[in-house]
């Protein structure tokens, strides 16, 4: 089977597969709403995604009534927003193989701990808060 985002239709089934014109499809690359792959000799090759996102733009055009301008703005988002769930899953699963704390050392340096290590006050040590402010 083949990949979603491999480029494998031309103009014609692509727009047979979504249900339009390849003139459509055509204005709709100039307008950098659905932007295919180019072949050496600068044909156009459409993916399974691509297809799925051209019919997603006919159904906002025709079921909702939104302009071309305000789909090109929703199929932006739509990426943003597919970005930013990956980069939340990537941050969660790296926190959550890596949990530690920050403490400070006796010698004040800040030395990251596994969660649940405690460190021993040394000897002598003051409980004293100390302030440091930049700059003086």
């Amino acid at each position: 089977m083949a990949r979603y985002d491999a480029p494998i239709y031309l103009i014609s089934i692509a727009a047979d597969l979504a249900g339009m014109h390849p003139q459509t499809l055509r204005s709709y690359d100039r307008l950098g709403l659905v932007v295919p792959q180019r072949t050496a000799g600068r044909g156009r090759r459409y993916s399974p995604r691509d297809v799925d996102v051209l019919r997603e733009v006919q159904r906002l055009s025709q079921e909702e009534g939104i302009n071309l301008a305000g789909i090109k703005r929703i199929l932006e988002l739509a990426v943003r927003n597919e970005e930013l769930e990956l980069e939340n899953a990537r941050l969660r699963e790296r926190q959550a193989t890596s949990q530690r704390v920050f403490a400070a050392s006796s010698s004040g340096d800040v030395v990251a701990l596994p969660l649940g290590t405690r460190l021993r006050r040394a000897e002598g040590v003051s409980r004293a808060l100390v302030v440091w402010r930049q700059g003086r």
